[in-house]
């Protein structure tokens, strides 16, 4: 008896984060459905690289100028133009799904002597380049994207430093 092969369902999210079913019979290439997720999203929210490069560079130069987290990065950055590049990359693979980073940003932040209020500028400089350079549908979606990154790192730091936050709970100042 020959039975023809059951698909199974896969679980597929979409550039919302929402869950959708690919029925596994001949859907979309991986290349292809991150092609399509990339131009759903530039079409609902305007990113595009353009915008993702006024963005960085906007934000690094206030980061750059700020006496709170500009001597943390030019402690660690020489050369900024291979950062502001890396940095291009990872915006444009988180707002738009490119696949354009290859890296790994919790190893890059374990080391920095940061804290809560570190985090906190960080946010409150990158919520008010958003609001400068994009329309409310694109800063919307990089602030949705920044805050999980900075919460994501501040809990990733705090735990490699040995600190289980709670919820509610913040990074504590570095020792030393």
């Amino acid at each position: 008896m020959n039975a023809s092969p059951t698909a199974i369902p896969v679980r597929v999210a979409d550039d919302n984060g929402a869950l959708a079913h690919d029925d596994g019979h001949g859907g979309p290439s991986g290349p292809e459905r991150r092609a399509e997720a990339t131009r759903r999203i530039q079409e609902r929210t305007g990113i595009d690289a353009a915008m993702i490069a006024r963005v960085v560079d906007t934000f690094y130069g206030r980061v750059r100028a700020d006496a709170e987290l500009g001597p943390i990065f030019d402690a660690l950055i020489g050369d900024w133009e291979p950062h502001l590049e890396r940095m291009r990359a990872f915006w444009a693979s988180v707002t738009l799904k490119t696949g354009d980073y290859q890296g790994q940003p919790m190893r890059a932040h374990l080391p920095l002597p940061v804290d809560a209020r570190h985090f906190d500028r960080w946010l409150a400089l990158f919520e008010a380049t958003v609001a400068d350079v994009c329309p409310p549908e694109a800063a919307e979606l990089f602030l949705l994207r920044a805050r999980s990154i900075a919460e994501s790192l501040e809990l990733g730091i705090a735990g490699a430093r040995g600190h289980m936050l709670r919820r509610g709970e913040r990074l504590p100042p570095a020792a030393g």
